[in-house]
């Protein structure tokens, strides 16, 4: 298996028409054993709930960043995602867990005195600002 489900073990989807047995098939190698492969888990029917950080995360993604580019390729998907996932995980600020960043890169007290710096991303669509550490 390549790709994004190299090492994964559980894909949960929806009952989405997408989900065929024929995409199922794929994610089991041919003569594999029981267990090994991806195992497709498909979620109730009108059950958001089962799924709510994944269509969150699908929202923000989509409308903080997607929506204002036009693709040129693969490799400029593929970069403008990264961008975005270094901004969600390293700047970005959520409610859910206090208004707190999932990964701080650095110990940021905006309580000090001092300059306030802005690090762009994306030709200035995220933005994150910060003052430096004493």
């Amino acid at each position: 298996m390549d790709g994004f489900l190299r090492d994964a073990r559980y894909l949960v989807h929806d009952a989405d028409p997408l989900f065929t047995a024929a995409f199922k098939a794929v994610l089991k190698p041919p003569g594999s054993l029981k267990g090994e492969g991806v195992t497709c888990v498909q979620i109730p029917p009108r059950s958001p709930n089962c799924n709510p950080h994944s269509e969150r995360f699908v929202k923000s993604i989509k409308y903080e960043c997607l929506r204002h580019f036009v693709f040129f390729g693969e490799r400029h998907l593929r970069y403008v995602i990264n961008e975005y996932m270094a901004h969600y995980h390293e700047e970005r600020f959520h409610q859910g867990i206090g208004s707190k960043l999932i990964r701080p890169t650095s110990a940021n007290d905006n309580a000090a005195a001092g300059e306030i710096n802005c690090r762009s991303r994306l030709g200035g669509l995220l933005n994150f600002y910060y003052r430096e550490a004493a």
